[in-house]
């Protein structure tokens, strides 16, 4: 069962917890990984581009937002995204064909 911060006692149970967090921020990366895969076929037969600049600055700001509102540092968050969408358009370049 999952520790809250306060109820380990010890380095290894510390370690634990990072480690099964490690292990779901994973999963939940390949869940939105498979989104941005069918968003490619979605966008394919819509002659749609794989990188939207409005969209792009959307999922941006929410990362800022949602980073603040957890009392996270919001820039450093945002460069994460950024690099996050940065793969995520070069993974749907590639289903729909476009050249760089």
């Amino acid at each position: 069962m999952p520790k809250s911060p306060e109820d380990c006692q010890s380095m290894t149970d510390i370690r634990a917890e990072i480690d099964r967090l490690d292990k779901a921020l994973i999963e939940l990366f390949r869940q939105r990984f498979a989104y941005i895969g069918r968003a490619a076929e979605i966008k394919k037969p819509m002659g749609l581009k794989a990188d939207i600049p409005a969209r792009v600055a959307e999922v941006e700001e929410n990362a800022r937002r949602n980073a603040i509102a957890a009392g996270l540092d919001p820039d450093f968050y945002e460069k994460i995204w950024s690099q996050l969408i940065r793969h995520s358009i070069a993974h749907e370049k590639g289903i729909l064909g476009e050249i760089e």
